[in-house]
């Protein structure tokens, strides 16, 4: 069964999965076993002076960057890092669109991200081929340039050098995330004081195992 809760803010989480709503109704699904109704954890926060931030994410560069320090991304418990530590009310993540991973694109959203599909083309063995969402997350960074207050860039990827740059001319940089600290492009060294390192968050990241 289930069942709605008017919120303004919260985070639903189940003990698997982490959930994130800002306004409106967030739809708390209760799990019924034999002998007793499990009832999942609704906690409230009531933010302060909070502001209208966005995050763009490379989700490639994250990803892979993680899985080279050996551990995996538990994609939940960061969007609501995002929310907590530094108000990112929009959470853009740009992938690369593979047809049978829809189910992991429908749970992304539910956890709060603004998903952003890059086609992407088979080689000639029939393989997926990710498609490069570089360009995808400069545009839509610029689309919604007059609609936050600061934005946060996630990745290590040098190409993003002119986006950070820019926004930090124009006072609209709030951060950057790397996701490795022992691995992102020289190019961004210029930047080190707006890093914070997700590579250091494994404690508070990572998936259960």
């Amino acid at each position: 069964m289930a069942g709605f809760f008017m919120i303004k803010n919260a985070i639903y989480i189940d003990g698997q999965n982490t959930y994130f709503g800002r306004f409106g109704f967030l739809k708390l699904y209760f799990r019924e076993r034999i002998t007793e109704l499990h009832i999942s954890l609704v906690l409230w926060y009531s933010p302060r002076g909070e502001r209208n931030n966005f995050a763009f994410i490379d989700s490639q560069n994250l990803n892979r960057s993680i899985l080279r320090e050996g551990w995996k991304l538990d994609f939940g418990k960061f969007r609501v890092f995002l929310q907590r530590k530094y108000q990112i009310q929009k959470a853009f993540l740009f992938i690369g669109y593979i047809p049978g991973n829809v189910l992991l694109y429908e749970r992304l959203r539910s956890m709060g991200y603004v998903v952003i599909f890059k086609p992407t083309l088979q080689n000639r063995d029939g393989m997926q081929v990710k498609g490069n969402c570089d360009a995808e997350l400069v545009l839509h960074s610029m689309i919604t340039f007059n609609d936050f207050d600061k934005a946060m860039i996630v990745s290590g990827d040098g190409d993003f050098y002119c986006l950070i740059d820019y926004l930090k001319k124009q006072e609209k940089l709030l951060n950057v995330g790397i996701p490795n600290r022992s691995r992102y492009s020289a190019l961004l060294k210029k930047f080190r004081p707006d890093f914070f390192f997700v590579s250091d968050l494994e404690h508070k990241l990572s998936q259960q195992k």
